[in-house]
């Protein structure tokens, strides 16, 4: 489980804040979506999780742990973080890349390899095709799932990610996401996943957060989002969803 209990952050010493007093509970299994625009929190919420940001005041506990009591090394190598830029290093191999934190961890490389095969082969990348290879011979997509390989090699019980698809095309964003719905069913992770998406949200999340200038505005689930916005802001995104739906029902016909 992760948990926020009355959470802020302020980057000038109080005079605004990123988030401000916000509590919430993200269960074991749960794919919990955090959903807003640019300022909204969201990517400052995630950050705390691991220790790249430390809260003003409040608390983050990854189950039964303050993260600001765990060693910082120790709960990031413990955590999966998968995010828009990737950061594959460009000089390993596929596998070397995927391999790198099991061999952070310690592990020998026979496991190194193990979790490498496995992983890769969780997101549709077998060794024996891609294993060799470099990231620059790899497309966007190809490489995003690197990625996801990557932090789960770490076997960690939490995901966390950080627009993973944004910068993304429409038709390798689908794909990857359906490939994750596919990944929750079979590895039942808690996953903490930000998007400025509606849909995005919609299609991934057992529940949405929605975030609007660092205040928590809804959480539910993604049906109760949709039909029973909370607030002037959250009825302003559902309305952005149903114009599109009514464009794409209007092309339709």
């Amino acid at each position: 489980m992760i948990t926020f209990r009355d959470i802020s952050k302020s980057f000038d010493g109080g005079q605004s804040f990123a988030v401000q007093r916000l509590s919430l509970e993200v269960p074991d299994g749960e794919t919990l979506v955090l959903l807003g625009s640019s300022g909204s929190g969201k990517t400052t919420l995630l950050k705390m999780v691991n220790g790249l940001v430390q809260p003003t005041s409040g608390t983050v506990h990854v189950d039964s742990q303050e993260t600001t009591q765990a060693d910082p090394v120790a709960l990031r190598r413990s955590l999966g973080y998968v995010f828009q830029g990737i950061g594959l290093f460009p000089h390993l191999t596929v596998e070397q890349n995927v391999g790198i934190v099991p061999r952070l961890q310690g592990l020998p490389a026979s496991e190194q390899h193990r979790r490498a095969h496995e992983t890769l082969e969780l997101v549709g990348l077998p060794t024996s095709v891609y294993g060799e290879r470099f990231p620059d011979e790899l497309s966007g997509g190809q490489q995003q799932r690197v990625g996801v390989a990557r932090a789960l090699a770490a076997e960690p019980a939490h995901l966390l990610m950080d627009e993973p698809f944004g910068a993304l095309d429409a038709v390798t964003r689908d794909e990857l996401q359906h490939e994750l719905l596919s990944l929750k069913k079979r590895l039942h992770k808690t996953i903490l996943f930000v998007t400025h998406d509606v849909f995005e949200a919609v299609r991934l999340g057992d529940r949405i957060a929605v975030l609007h200038e660092g205040r928590l505005e809804q959480v539910g689930a993604p049906q109760d989002v949709l039909r029973r916005p909370a607030t002037p802001y959250v009825e302003q995104l559902v309305g952005r969803i149903r114009e599109q739906l009514r464009v794409i029902a209007d092309v339709l016909t």
